[in-house]
């Protein structure tokens, strides 16, 4: 049976900790990551965190469904802000590797422990008849 997922992000060293913008700015430019904006709505992603797996479906327009984690048990519309690395920094419309994902749902902001991978999945087709 083959894997319906493809690595988008292989498994690299996670960046440190940024407590400045300059070092943000590094771990973002060193970290290996997807932006939301090239995937197309209804491709959906994979990501697995320290505590979580999460699968999300793109919207569109920084809108997703997601799914995992203690948050969203079911699949829920929210926004998906982001990556950051747990300070005041957020690089928008992206998952990034060794960074937390921020959703923003029903005016709480709510932050996932750090992704440790990234991976598209893909529909099996099954010819019909």
């Amino acid at each position: 049976m083959d894997d319906p997922t493809s690595a988008i992000v292989d498994p690299t060293p996670l960046p440190i900790a940024a407590p400045t913008l300059g070092r943000f700015v590094s771990a973002v430019e060193a970290s290996e990551g997807v932006a939301l904006s090239r995937l197309a709505p209804i491709d959906q992603l994979r990501v697995r965190t320290r505590n979580s797996v999460y699968e999300i479906t793109i919207l569109g327009g920084g809108q997703v469904m997601v799914r995992g984690g203690s948050f969203f048990p079911d699949w829920s519309a929210t926004s998906l802000s982001g990556s950051t690395l747990a300070g005041s920094c957020l690089k928008m419309d992206w998952i990034g590797r060794g960074f937390s994902m921020e959703f923003l749902h029903h005016g709480q902001r709510i932050t996932t422990t750090r992704v440790r991978e990234i991976r598209r999945i893909v529909p099996s087709i099954t010819p019909a008849g």
